[in-house]
């Protein structure tokens, strides 16, 4: 009897933990679903011929509300993150194929009263899509190379409060698939779309802690960061060729938000000796490397930046693509006070040059 008595209060017990814990996990959650319907802009014209009907979309987010636990919650009115699940024709089913997408995003609000809200969602992750180039079986597709690639997913919308629980969405979307160009071809697929949608809450929504922030000290921040990458020519070649970079900069935190600054950068790219012979040009070994400067605009969450930086070379040119600028894509996480790490994307405009993982210093 004692035995039967322990282990129905140990089942009692561990149901009830369940629940607790079921019940915090949702505090403050959102679970919402979007129908997405629009059109594929092409990087080139001529992709324009692939693609013979509209871009459908169904989208998926789990998402979790800050309430003001920090001033960086303050800053950006409360903001929300989660992860999404996408899938997604892409214009023509039997050539490009369909693809599925799994994102982190980060939703910011520019606009917040009781009932509407402006906002936008931002969100990176890994895609999946159905249909690649291949030589022989699917030689229209020159806009992917690769099954695997980068998803990245950018909302702008209108939310409206129905009832404490429910909330209706829609707005404008833009879905851009690329594999960074490791794999050839790699033009990319983009799609612009507008989505419609319900949010519903289904957990306890907290009240917002709303404090005054604290003044604003700015200071300035130097920093040297090393980073490898990888790429391939525009020759649908299979080789890899090894790709590195040695950047120094300094930024100032003119507010707390948004860092502006200046730098200095160093490229090395293996493959610019089969870029110029392929044209009958002379190669000489330091034709290898490129330095440029750059000025940058940082947007801080905490330990967390999206980095943009605009360059121009000068005194070791690019003699493999023969550009004049350059331009990186940062996405930035402080581990500590003193070192970062980062992803990176070089490119020249919408033309993909490689792929960078650095490690760096900062102080």
């Amino acid at each position: 009897m004692k035995f039967s008595s322990n282990l129905f209060f140990s089942i009692v017990l561990l149901f009830s933990f369940q629940a607790n814990a079921q019940k915090d996990f949702l505090k403050n959650s959102s679970i919402s679903a979007h129908y997405q319907r629009g059109f594929a802009i092409p990087e080139y014209s001529f992709i324009n011929y692939l693609t013979n009907d509209y871009a459908q979309s169904i989208t998926l987010d789990f998402a979790k509300q800050t309430t003001g636990k920090n001033e960086w919650e303050h800053l950006y009115k409360f903001p929300e993150y989660g992860f999404s699940l996408f899938y997604t024709s892409l214009g023509n089913d039997a050539v490009l194929g369909k693809a599925l997408a799994a994102n982190y995003f980060f939703k910011v609000n520019f606009i917040s009263t009781e009932k509407w809200k402006i906002f936008n969602q931002t969100g990176i992750g890994l895609g999946y899509i159905t249909k690649k180039f291949h030589l022989e079986d699917n030689y229209k597709n020159v806009g992917i190379g690769s099954n695997f690639n980068v998803h990245f997913n950018s909302r702008v919308g209108m939310s409206y409060q129905i009832t404490e629980n429910w909330k209706a969405n829609a707005g404008l979307a833009f879905d851009h698939f690329s594999n960074g160009n490791t794999a050839d071809p790699n033009l990319g697929l983009n799609n612009a779309t507008l989505f419609a949608g319900l949010q519903f809450a289904p957990g306890e929504i907290e009240k917002k802690n709303k404090t005054k922030l604290s003044a604003h000290e700015r200071k300035n921040n130097f920093e040297a960061v090393l980073s490898v990458g990888a790429k391939q020519t525009r020759a649908l070649s299979s080789k890899f060729f090894y790709t590195s970079s040695l950047t120094g900069g300094i930024n100032r935190e003119f507010f707390r938000g948004v860092h502006l600054g200046i730098g200095a950068d160093v490229f090395f790219d293996q493959s610019i000796k089969t870029q110029m012979e392929s044209r009958g040009e002379t190669f000489s070994q330091p034709d290898d490397f490129q330095t440029g400067l750059h000025i940058s605009q940082e947007f801080v969450y905490n330990r967390f930046s999206l980095i943009l930086q605009e360059g121009i070379y000068l005194g070791l040119i690019n003699k493999g693509l023969k550009k004049t600028m350059y331009n990186r894509g940062i996405v930035q996480f402080q581990l500590n006070d003193r070192f970062l790490l980062r992803i990176a994307m070089k490119s020249h405009l919408h033309i993909l040059d490689f792929p960078e993982l650095g490690f760096g210093i900062k102080w």
